[in-house]
This record gives C-alpha cells, structure tokens and sequence, in this order.
C-alpha cells in the first residue's frame, strides 16, 4: 500500500522563483496536471517581498513562507494541515499512541479550541474537563482565533511542566482556571469486561498502532473467560478515528475473509483503492495479531455502538459491519467524516498531512457530512439526548467537502432543536456538578450499553422516540 494513510482532528524572492520551476516540472509530470498559474505565483512573490522591505518591523522570511504554506493547506478542507518540525514529531507521537501533553481530543468553535473528549486516564480527565469545555486561554495566550495546530503546539511540552488553561463551560455558565502538569500520555486504546455471564463489552477510543494487538489480546481474554459468548458490544463512540489499516483490520476481525471493507476515491491513482478484509491490507512486518482470535468472533451476535463522536476509522468500521448485515448499529448517528488524509514528507522533519479521497462502504455510499445512521436509534440517557443538537459535526465545520453523492440539503427543524438544546442547558446549570456528571461508558449506568445488551439478549430495547435523521447541510456563505 506504499504509503500510510491517517484517517479520526494540522519557505527570497530568487529562492522562490527557483523552487517554482521545480515544483512546476513535479507537477506536470505527476499525471498531466495543468502548469502552475504563474501569474498569481508572480504576485505572491511580489507580496512576499513588499512584506520583507516595506513592513514596520523586520520579518522573519522562513515563517512568512510557512506561514502561507500553512495558511494555503488549511484553506483547502478542515482535516489538511502542514506540519512544521515540532508538529510533525507531535503527529507521529500521536499515532504511535505516547506523546507528552495534557490529553485531550480537541477541535474549533467560534474560534476557540473545544474539548472533543479527554483520553481516559489522561492528566486532564484527572483535572476534570468534560467534552464540549471551551479552552479560552493558554496560559497567558488567548485562543480566540489561534489554530488548532498552534494550540496544540502551546498544550504540549516537557514532562512535569505545568500549562494553565483556562476553560468555560457553557452548562455551567463559568469561567475557570485549571492547572495541568503535562506527562507522557500513552493511550490505551482498546478496554474490556466481560457485562454479565455470556455477554462481554469492548471498547476502542481511537485506532493507534497497537490497536489491532492490543484488540486481539483484549478478545482471547474475553473467551477465557466466557469460552461460550453470546453477544458482544462493540463500543466505538467518541472514538475519532486513526490508522485506516487498523479499521480494516478490526473490521476483518468479523467479516469473511476477503470481502471489501472500504474504498477510496481521488485523483491520484494511488488515491482509487479497494481494502479488503484480508492479512496483506492490515498486518505490519507481516505479524497478523488476528490469526490468534476464536473462529466464534466470525459468528457471535454482535452490536456496535456510536454516537456523534465517532468518526472516521470508527465510521470505516461500522459502515462495513452495517452492509454486511454483521451487526446491529446502534446510538447516535455518527460524526461524518469520510475523507481519507494522505501524510507525505515535505523534507527530514516536515510534512503535509493533505485530503486525498473520499472513502465509501462497501456497498457504495459516502459517508461523508452526513455518517452512519444506526439501525436502532438509541438516547444518550433515559431522559434523552437534550443536547445532540449542539455537538460539532462533521457538516458543521468550516469548509467541510461535501459527500460528493448529490446535493446537500438544509435541516430546517435544525436550529429548533438547537433553541431547546440551549434551554435545556440554562436548567441543568442549576444542578450540582456531580449531578450533571455522565455516567462512564462501561458501567452499569451506560444506558446505551445497557439497551446493547437488551438487544443481544432479546429483550426489549427502548429506542428513541425524538431523535431522528439528520440530513447533510449545506453551509450558507
């Protein structure tokens, strides 16, 4: 597969005018690509150079270039981003599941940074934060308009140093210092138990390098200790995404072998792949940690849970399983990413992380704005999802590609739903903080686990009653 993909979410005038040339001759060779439009090229440098003669103060001419270089990528789509030296080592940190950091998922509202969720066991799961706080300051920087990348650049460092972040928390109406101590977050992706006798939980929160091993270990525990399980909960939510070879791999773990898990499509040829549920699209150095799974996974009655936190590999996963009419989708529909980011090496320590396909089940649909409907609509708690409306989708985000299948339509019955969402807020803030507190997945108050199990076992299963469809949106200009 040549190279790999991450799925989940961040260069004088001679100078430039010699490196053109080059690109130019790069560009036409790579599949008869238009020249560059030298015009507007000429006028960037002309931009360039008033800018190094002409401002107030001296400018430093390496960050002007990647300063633009940054400011290009990111205006293409909300999940392509050039990587500097120090946010190119972060990434790969990132993938390989240890960096050093606060331990949160984050992503952008009204130009402040906002918890997506903390990593579990993370410093700041320990600290508190909650999905959906507001980070408004970095210690003494304000955020508002600050890039993720940057602000991921300020919340990471050295071990045992302090960042203070300050957070606002719309349920609560406050603002509030919190004081962190960075440490190496090594991210235990993939949880376990076994709920009650024959019916175990498995949980994944995000697709990392060791998902896939840590996955297999996690599955012959579970048959040792029930040899004879019948039904699994596959959870998945708030899972962001990750390696695309590891969702292809999770998604073989209960498939046929060999049939199509998903596809992409680009322009490049490289970009037109079909991943199969077969060793030689997931096993790295040729190890397949599956060989070692009970035949039993192939077969056993299985349910997959998501919510509008899932998104990506996640979506890759419960869009395959879902076709083949493998298991029972249930939850939230999902967040909508169905783009595939291709990372490339700009040089020994610098890179472009660029959106290269679209990805689409195997039996043929995008994924993307809209995500995967579940089969059996299920509220976040037995009084409902009150605030479902207000999270962050993929269809929300700035820029946003659209599903490439159609023209989008606007939700009208949106910004109703956001209206009772808020009001619904203004009463929770009377409660304590502990009685707002969401009951951890996994224990005996997950109501989405606990109607999971209900169903695996055939009982009844209390589906929701408000929660319905939501279309892909357009976003108005």
């Amino acid at each position: 597969m040549g190279q790999k993909l991450k799925i989940a979410g961040w260069i004088s005038v001679g100078a430039i005018a010699g490196a053109l040339t080059t690109v130019q001759l790069q560009a036409v060779a790579r599949g008869g690509m238009s020249p560059l439009p030298l015009e507007e090229l000429q006028q960037l440098a002309a931009v360039f150079g008033m800018v190094k003669s002409d401002y107030v103060e001296p400018v430093d001419e390496k960050k002007l270039i990647t300063d633009a270089i940054a400011g290009m990528v990111a205006s293409l789509d909300p999940h392509s981003v050039y990587f500097d030296k120090k946010s190119f080592k972060e990434f790969r940190e990132g993938t390989s599941g240890r960096f050093v950091g606060v331990g949160i998922e984050i992503s952008q509202e009204d130009g402040l940074v906002k918890v997506v969720s903390p990593i579990e066991g993370s410093p700041a799961d320990r600290a508190g934060l909650k999905p959906n706080d507001l980070i408004t300051k970095i210690d003494d920087s304000v955020v508002k308009g600050m890039s993720l990348n940057d602000a991921v650049k300020k919340m990471r460092g050295e071990p045992q140093t302090k960042v203070l972040l300050t957070i606002f928390r719309k349920d609560e109406n406050r603002t509030f210092p919190v004081s962190i101590t960075r440490e190496e977050i090594r991210t235990q992706s993939v949880r376990s138990k076994v709920i009650e006798p024959g019916y175990a939980w498995i949980r994944l929160s995000q697709f990392q390098e060791r998902t896939v091993e840590d996955f297999a270990t996690k599955i012959e525990q579970i048959y040792k200790q029930e040899p004879n399980l019948k039904g699994l909960v596959l959870d998945l939510r708030n899972d962001p995404g990750g390696l695309l070879d590891a969702a292809v791999a999770v998604s073989a773990a209960f498939l046929p072998e060999n049939v199509t898990v998903v596809s992409t499509n680009g322009q490049l040829a490289e970009s037109k792949f079909t991943y199969k549920a077969s060793p030689e699209f997931y096993a790295r150095r040729g190890a397949d940690p599956l060989k070692r799974l009970p035949a039993a996974l192939k077969s056993v009655p299985l349910v997959v849970l998501v919510n509008e936190g899932s998104a990506s590999a996640s979506e890759i996963v419960a869009g395959a399983l879902q076709d083949y009419k493998r298991a029972t989708i249930m939850g939230n529909q999902t967040f909508g990413k169905g783009s595939v980011q291709t990372v490339r090496p700009l040089g020994p320590d610098t890179g472009l992380k660029l959106t290269t396909a679209r990805y689409f089940t195997p039996s043929g649909k995008s994924i993307q704005a809209k995500g995967i409907v579940p089969d059996v609509m299920v509220d976040e708690t037995l009084e409902g999802s009150p605030f479902a409306a207000l999270r962050t989708r993929e269809a929300d985000l700035e820029k946003h590609l659209n599903s490439g299948q159609g023209a989008e339509v606007k939700d009208p019955g949106r910004e109703k739903a956001r209206e009772e969402a808020l009001k619904r807020l203004e009463e929770e803030s009377r409660k304590t903080p502990e009685q707002r507190r969401p009951p951890e997945f996994g224990s005996a108050k997950d109501f989405p686990l606990i109607q999971a199990i209900n169903q695996l076992k055939g009982s009844p299963v209390m589906v929701s009653k408000t929660m319905v469809e939501r279309k892909e949106e357009k976003k108005e200009n």
